[in-house]
């Protein structure tokens, strides 16, 4: 039976103002729904029935209509540099890819948002699977609670599979779940969420939550960057930075901008000046990254030596950029590597 096909509705992704209503509704006290969120995001139970501060009557009650809506991975692939790529199913029946990185005292998981992804950018993997569907603030959620090493986690990033913004209700449920003090009580500043620039939702996404924001970028020439990714066309990169612009990452809150280096696309001398004249005077970062190559494409990644140049260029000249280290290759669980074509559903 698939997750969808259950009589029982999912409390993992619920607010806590959401989990009152549902003990009120079922003649329980407020009290009572604030002990189910303690349960849920504090104590991270597998079932209704641990919930022994809940009288038998009620976690009866609660179990006739609900779940904790925990789903553990179906398969998991380790890599020989630590990083660990895990497959979670969905309440739809589907499956996502989620990504863990330890790194020294950080461990950060990085989070999908969607089956597959609408964007079709030319050097993703995701993008090349098409789009089927949009993940629940519980699926969401799971990618974390399910985690065998979520005790470990100092950060989390939405970078998997999928666009944030195309699925904001959902990532904004979650990342609120994930910073409010009933929830994880997790510090916005521990959370990365990335986005090509979606203009209208990225605007919604910055006046609604703290989180940190990672814009796509990888080209800052309007032609060069459509050809990379399609959705320059309708959000040219110009009108997402002058938008970002009006906010102010001057204090804890942290802009950067991803840019993956193709050889002979865009890692010359005229791309770096012209990402300074972009982003000239926006307190911001960049990080440089790797492209590990994808079937039916004729990218190709650039030298260490060009990517050194390219950084130290861009630093030199006021806008601090890194390379980001390369992580999971060997398991396809580096940047664009994330696709789920090949285990559509699965059958729970």
């Amino acid at each position: 039976m698939t997750m969808t096909e259950s009589p029982q509705k999912p409390l993992l992704g619920m607010t806590q103002n959401e989990l009152v209503e549902i003990a009120h509704n079922m003649g329980m006290t407020a009290f009572t729904g604030r002990q189910i969120a303690d349960w849920l995001y504090h104590r991270h139970v597998s079932s209704i029935d641990e919930m022994t501060n809940l009288s038998k009557v009620n976690r009866a009650k609660l179990a006739e209509l609900y779940t904790i809506g925990v789903m553990p991975a179906v398969d998991c692939q380790r890599s020989k540099d630590g990083t660990v790529k895990y497959l979670f199913p969905t309440l739809s029946g589907k499956t996502v890819e989620s990504v863990y990185i330890p790194d020294g005292d950080r461990a950060t998981l990085c989070v999908s948002c969607q089956v597959g992804c609408k964007m079709n950018c030319l050097f993703c993997q995701t993008g090349k699977q098409g789009f089927e569907g949009n993940l629940t603030t519980a699926d969401i959620l799971n990618q974390v609670y399910a985690l065998p090493e979520r005790d470990t986690l100092t950060n989390i990033v939405f970078m998997g599979q999928g666009e944030p913004m195309d699925n904001l209700d959902n990532v904004l449920r979650s990342t609120e779940i994930l910073t409010a003090p009933w929830g994880y009580a997790w510090s916005p500043r521990r959370i990365t969420v990335s986005s090509v620039g979606i203009k209208n939702k990225l605007r919604r996404f910055l006046d609604e939550s703290e989180c940190h924001v990672a814009i796509s970028l990888h080209n800052p020439f309007h032609e060069q960057r459509q050809q990379l990714m399609p959705a320059e066309r309708a959000m040219p990169i110009s009108e997402v930075v002058e938008l970002l612009r009006k906010y102010d990452f001057t204090h804890q809150r942290r802009l950067s901008f991803e840019y993956i280096v193709f050889r002979g696309v865009n890692d010359s001398m005229t791309h770096a000046r012209e990402l300074l004249r972009l982003l000239h005077g926006l307190d911001c970062r960049i990080n440089l990254i790797r492209f590990h190559h994808i079937p039916d494409t004729d990218l190709h990644g650039c030298d260490e030596d060009r990517m050194q140049s390219f950084r130290d260029y861009l630093t030199s000249h006021g806008i601090f950029t890194t390379i980001r280290a390369s992580r999971g290759e060997d398991i396809f669980a580096a940047c664009g590597l994330l696709n789920t074509a090949r285990n559509r559903s699965i059958q729970r």
